[in-house]
């Protein structure tokens, strides 16, 4: 594995442990994120590896993503000897993550319960589908819970449902995880004792639909699906352009509507009493937004893109994810970090989205490969080369 840079003090959970039992988005992006921010990260994998390694398809990207800043050691929780393995390593550790089944945990003896009597100030951060409640029987996956939180209704046309084009709760959650583990640790230094943390889907979920909710408890209407919703705005549209482009443009306000006829040259548009006010180009949507399609066709998208620029108006071309990594943006700010994958190929990453200090959180460890620091933690925990040898041989560890 490339290290890319060597750990620095100055980030901000430097010092930090964190032990984690996860495995496909939510567990994984906690850990991502405390590791990103400076934290000591270790995945505990079963032998056979996580299983989110061998995931085809849409999930083909979850592991590199949201494993990189982590050490990899694959022990047989099963066996006598690995649980005494990984119990010494939770000794080292001030967090321990995991989104396993909470009965999963509880027979491996590895559950806030257990492992708060063995260090009370453990900070244990549990990711689940619900919070304790009526629902927390269920089984959720991102899709189950944007299903009956309202959001792939509000995502999709009237009676056809459509998930988010993301792992949104999956990710949020995880990110919610990493904040409530920090939190944990802020309260840790007051009272000197850990707590159990817990982060779930659904609950995310419902946070993220919250301005719907609000919006009826405001106004006593219902909200509208995102593609049927009553706009506000008189242009905030979505316009196929020549080479078969699109382009999203939005003209928000009276002043920006002057700005857009007088870039286009558009006179007779600003002249006309019907679409004075946005209240009025609302109104007269019906015919406008044809009437627009129709004028903006002739230009291509990078045209339209440069006018938009040059005048402060708000656009955005439409962009495949794949072609974010051309980006002159992310390329200039150093938003994509170079990364191994475990394989050998070389890619690049998306950062964290935020700076400190004017600095983005750059990556200090590629997403390893399986066991690829199981000798040097055992070693760090008091094992022999000898015994750690001894481990290999018995299957205790790979």
């Amino acid at each position: 594995m490339t290290t890319v840079s060597s750990p620095t003090p100055s980030l901000p959970l430097a010092g930090i442990r964190v032990v984690e039992f996860t495995h496909m988005v939510m567990g994984p992006t906690c850990g991502m994120t405390l590791g990103d921010l400076g934290a000591d990260v270790i995945k505990v994998e079963p032998l056979a590896g996580d299983s989110t390694r061998k995931l085809l398809g849409s999930g083909a990207g979850f592991y590199p993503l949201f494993n990189r800043n982590k050490k990899s050691i694959a022990v047989d929780l099963k066996s006598p000897q690995g649980r005494e393995i990984v119990l010494k390593l939770i000794a080292t550790a001030d967090i321990v993550s995991e989104n396993f089944k909470t009965e999963t945990m509880q027979k491996l003896g590895l559950d806030y319960a257990s492992l708060s009597k063995l260090d009370p100030r453990l900070i244990y951060v549990s990711h689940k589908g619900f919070l304790p409640g009526p629902y927390d029987h269920r089984t959720a996956l991102d899709e189950v819970v944007q299903m009956m939180g309202g959001l792939a209704y509000m995502t999709g046309r009237p009676s056809d449902p459509l998930r988010a084009g993301s792992s949104v709760n999956d990710i949020m959650g995880g990110i919610f995880g990493a904040v409530g583990a920090m939190a944990a640790l802020m309260q840790r230094q007051q009272t000197g004792k850990g707590q159990e943390v817990q982060s779930a889907l659904f609950e995310n979920n419902i946070f993220l639909v919250a301005q719907h909710m609000m919006q009826f408890a405001v106004t006593g209407k219902a909200a509208a699906p995102m593609p049927e919703r009553i706009s506000p705005w008189g242009i905030y549209d979505v316009f196929s352009v020549k080479g078969n482009e699109q382009i999203f443009l939005a003209v928000v306000g009276d002043g920006q509507w002057k700005t857009f006829c007088e870039a286009f040259g558009y006179a007779d548009l600003f002249a006309d009493p019907r679409v004075t006010t946005n209240n009025d180009r609302v109104l007269a949507r019906g015919w406008l937004i044809p009437e627009l399609c129709t004028r903006l066709a002739q230009f291509s998208r990078a045209e339209l893109s440069q006018r938009f620029e040059q005048v402060g108006l708000p656009f955005a071309p439409i962009t495949d994810p794949q072609h974010l990594f051309d980006d002159p943006h992310l390329q200039a700010t150093g938003g994509l970090a170079p990364m191994e994958l475990p394989d050998g190929r070389q890619t690049q990453v998306p950062l964290l989205p935020l700076t400190l200090g004017g600095e983005r959180l750059g990556l200090r460890l590629d997403p390893p490969k399986l066991g690829e620091h199981t000798d040097a933690l055992l070693q760090s925990l008091g094992y022999s080369a000898g015994e750690v040898a001894a481990l290999h041989v018995q299957g205790v560890v790979l």
